[in-house]
């Protein structure tokens, strides 16, 4: 009766292992992203996308940034537009050149955790005002 279970079993996994070999070959990784939510948001700019992988942390500030200053926004004006909400880079792409550019790594890292508190503590009213503009 064992040996029955444990063959039952191995033909089991015999018949599946060719379909999820094909399922997993299907697969294709892709970097583009395409959105529910303002799908026309802007791209990041090129250098942040071809930024060294030991410099990340500076592609990550920006973002940081980015991230802070919309939300803040959102919730100064109390309109979560996709003009709004996902603006052009060049504000926070200004703000990282003039302030942090020529920081060290440490002192980056430190302002992005700056720029994530300010961002969480928009975050809330923020995505209020954007559920019921229907960008969230």
């Amino acid at each position: 009766m064992r040996r029955a279970r444990c063959l039952a079993l191995a033909a089991l996994a015999l018949s599946l292992t060719p379909t999820l070999a094909v399922a997993e070959r299907n697969l294709v990784p892709t970097l583009e992203r395409s959105f529910d939510v303002c799908p026309d948001r802007p791209a990041e700019p090129i250098w942040m996308q071809e930024i060294p992988l030991r410099q990340a942390y500076q592609r990550v500030l920006v973002q940081d940034i980015y991230r802070a200053q919309n939300l803040e926004r959102v919730v100064e004006i109390g309109n979560c537009d996709c003009a709004t909400r996902f603006p052009s880079w060049d504000a926070a792409e200004a703000m990282f050149r003039e302030s942090y550019a020529s920081d060290e790594r440490w002192e980056m890292l430190e302002a992005s955790d700056g720029y994530n508190r300010r961002a969480n503590a928009a975050r809330t009213a923020a995505k209020a005002i954007c559920e019921a503009a229907g960008n969230w």
